[in-house]
């Protein structure tokens, strides 16, 4: 027996339904949502090396932030103590009875080395953050106007060739011992100049991309330059400022070294690893006391280097699927 009509009609209205011709629903995208940074970590923590490097990182800032606060440096805690100068790590903890803070051996002075290179680290750690965030910031800003001010290009190229022609460590040399060689003073040396060659090396990289299309556009609509700047130019620089900043933080740290093992670093009141090194009296007859610090130097420079090219290249958008 047939079925009835209204059966069939009712039946073909479940399976097939009219689809009308909405204009706004027709304008929406499906693809989902892209977080650039959320990206850059997700491409970051694809190496299993990087957490490697990471967890390393962390213990060193633990090391440096949390050893210093329960086993104090003080450099001149056992200069009245006969014998204890220059022992071995064997030799300190038979002489003092302490396991731990004698466990690297002593100084020229009978200090502890573990303590001393813990403060040093922690001296290293705090210069290249604060010299970097100053010269980065700085530096940054004033290469993104230079390339893009076509005004502010003479003058400021003008005084790039005249400061750059000046040898940077002579300038350090000279401001260290004009203003002294205190922490801050030192900062200072190193950033008064410092930001001029990142903002050099910017200002080449805004003007190969100040002529391209959406930032001609940007400007014939009226687009004020700081919105340009901080809207255009600085997002699609993000990976090259990062690559900066990588091989920025161990400059610093290895700057510091190099002018305290030359004697014209931190003052000695400062712990330092750099003065650590120049002080040791012979690294073959006394290798701990100098070894020790260059090993606890590599070791910090090593990890912040690899870390940030490692970022720089998780950053580039190219690496991004």
């Amino acid at each position: 027996m047939a079925k009835p009509v209204n059966k069939i009609i009712e039946n073909e209205d479940k399976l097939f339904h009219f689809v009308d011709n909405n204009a706004i629903n027709s304008e929406k995208i499906t693809a989902p949502r892209y977080s650039y940074w959320k990206s850059v970590f997700r491409v970051f923590f694809r190496k299993k090396a990087n957490w490697l490097i990471l967890f390393v990182l962390v213990l060193l800032l633990a090391g440096v932030i949390i050893i210093p606060e329960f086993i104090p440096y003080d450099l001149n805690e056992n200069t009245l103590v006969l014998g204890s100068n220059l022992l071995n790590p064997k030799e300190a903890q038979e002489f003092f009875g302490e396991k731990i803070k004698y466990c690297l051996g002593t100084g020229q002075q009978g200090e502890s080395i573990f303590a001393a290179i813990w403060a040093g680290g922690r001296t290293s750690i705090k210069l290249s953050t604060v010299c970097a965030a100053i010269n980065m910031t700085i530096g940054v800003l004033i290469g993104v106007v230079w390339g893009y001010s076509k005004r502010l290009d003479n003058l400021l190229t003008f005084i790039y060739n005249v400061i750059a022609n000046v040898p940077y460590i002579l300038l350090i040399s000279v401001l260290v011992f004009v203003i002294g060689a205190g922490f801050w003073p030192f900062v200072f040396a190193l950033t008064v100049t410092g930001w001029l060659g990142i903002a050099y090396f910017f200002r080449t990289q805004v003007m190969i991309i100040r002529s391209r299309e959406y930032n001609l556009a940007s400007k014939c609509l009226g687009t004020p330059l700081y919105r340009i700047i901080t809207k255009n130019i600085l997002p699609f620089m993000t990976s090259v400022i990062v690559t900066v900043l990588a091989a920025e933080l161990p400059a610093y740290i290895s700057m510091e070294v190099f002018l305290s093992y030359i004697g014209v670093g931190l003052d000695a009141s400062i712990p330092s690893i750099g003065r650590m090194i120049s002080e040791a009296p012979s690294f073959t007859e006394y290798p701990w006391a100098f070894w020790s610090p260059v090993a606890i130097s590599s070791i910090i420079t090593f990890v912040l280097y690899v870390l940030g090219q490692n970022l720089a290249d998780a950053s580039d958008p190219r690496t991004h699927r």
